[in-house]
């Protein structure tokens, strides 16, 4: 029988064996006893696999539609991980606003390495195609791109690949498996900073890396198993004890973020929202605007203020719990990024992403109007409403 995504969440396809019990046991165990020497066996060691992670990644794979799931001990991991997949001497086209942990690990890590990197908007598929070199082997999507939630036309830029015999990845971190599946759309490869809505809790740092292609599979395990870059076996459990609430979670995050939108594109202290629910491009390859949300303020120099002013939301690193996340990406998210690329790249002082959490909206709606009424001046507003972005 085929189940919903939300059935698949809850119901696993095996339970545990023995006791059919709700949930699969806490496997925290390093070695595994070998019956014969040199015979096949599940499990050895547990970097090399254990129940935990195997229940997990099993999960992961079904969630985007893909045969095979990796679960990394980080996001950054994840990422780190595809592009070992490539070989020296290759060329990998990024999206110009690329989250800031990937634009350090491409410009200060993997350089060594002879992989070379263009970064181009995304927006427009033709600036990919214009960047492709003889040696192109990978094409990165972010979309929403962070923290400017420009939009990428997955289905364009597959098609540009396959013509060029391209691998495309796509990280899926803020729409996850339910907003959007680029698997489904042509991609080779969806990457996932499972720390963020698939976790949920704020609690539990994870990446996941999902693919069809077998050769990418063989790839991604040997780096994982060779690099020991695997999720460890409590992370595992944890992790897949999440994903059973990430459908009421999103949907709940999701409907609270579009009123959010709504808010700020009307407020006179705000001078731009960029929300993904604005972009008929987006619209059209997921199912909604998702939770994250970027704004401006009209007076950039009173973000301190701003922040002063908050008492609900946490301002920190990171989205996808279930508490509000207020995130600055000038100081936080994109500090590796010299400030001149920064500048240039619009990620300002000014600049707020919001992850929208489970708390009652009309609270978080009156609290980021008191905080806004703190740097409102009058004198500055151009215009009686902000004008609202899709990115």
């Amino acid at each position: 029988m085929s189940l919903t995504k939300q059935t698949q969440l809850i119901h696993d396809s095996q339970r545990e064996p023995t006791y059919q019990s709700a949930n699969q046991p806490l496997y925290y165990s390093s070695t595994y006893h070998q019956q014969q020497l040199g015979g096949a066996t599940p499990y050895d060691y547990a970097r090399s696999g254990n129940p935990n992670r195997t229940h997990l990644e099993t999960k992961l794979a079904q969630l985007e539609n893909g045969k095979h799931g990796f679960a990394f001990n980080s996001g950054i991991a994840a990422i780190t991980a595809v592009f070992l997949t490539l070989q020296a001497g290759d060329h990998v086209i990024l999206p110009d606003d690329v989250y800031g942990g990937t634009f350090r690990l491409t410009e200060q890590i993997l350089a060594k390495f002879n992989i070379t990197f263009t970064t181009v908007n995304a927006e427009d598929p033709k600036n990919i195609e214009n960047a492709i070199q003889p040696n192109t082997a990978l094409i990165y999507i972010e979309t929403p791109s962070n923290p400017l939630f420009k939009i990428t036309n997955i289905p364009a830029v597959i098609d540009i690949a396959q013509h060029h015999h391209i691998r495309v990845a796509v990280d899926n971190t803020f729409m996850t498996p339910l907003g959007q599946q680029p698997l489904d759309l042509g991609a080779d490869i969806v990457i996932h900073s499972a720390t963020k809505f698939l976790s949920g809790h704020s609690d539990v740092i994870a990446g996941a890396v999902i693919t069809n292609d077998d050769d990418i599979a063989d790839a991604l395990y040997l780096i994982q198993n060779g690099t020991g870059t695997a999720l460890s076996v409590y992370d595992s459990w944890t992790l897949t004890q999440h994903l059973k609430t990430l459908d009421v979670r999103f949907k709940q995050s999701v409907k609270s973020a579009k009123k959010i939108n709504t808010f700020l594109a009307q407020h006179p202290a705000v001078s731009e929202v960029y929300y993904p629910g604005n972009s008929s491009t987006h619209l059209r390859q997921a199912h909604h605007g998702g939770a994250v949300l970027g704004f401006r303020l009209v007076d950039e120099t009173k973000a301190q203020q701003f922040v002063d002013a908050l008492s609900i939301p946490l301002v920190s690193v990171s989205l996808g719990g279930v508490e509000t996340i207020v995130s600055h990406p000038n100081t936080m998210s994109h500090a590796a990024i010299p400030q001149h690329i920064r500048e240039a790249r619009g990620i300002t002082f000014g600049l707020f992403r919001i992850s929208v959490g489970l708390e009652n909206i009309d609270d978080l709606i009156l609290d980021l109007d008191i905080a806004l009424k703190e740097v409102y001046d009058e004198s500055l507003i151009k215009h009686p409403q902000a004008q609202s972005s899709s990115g």
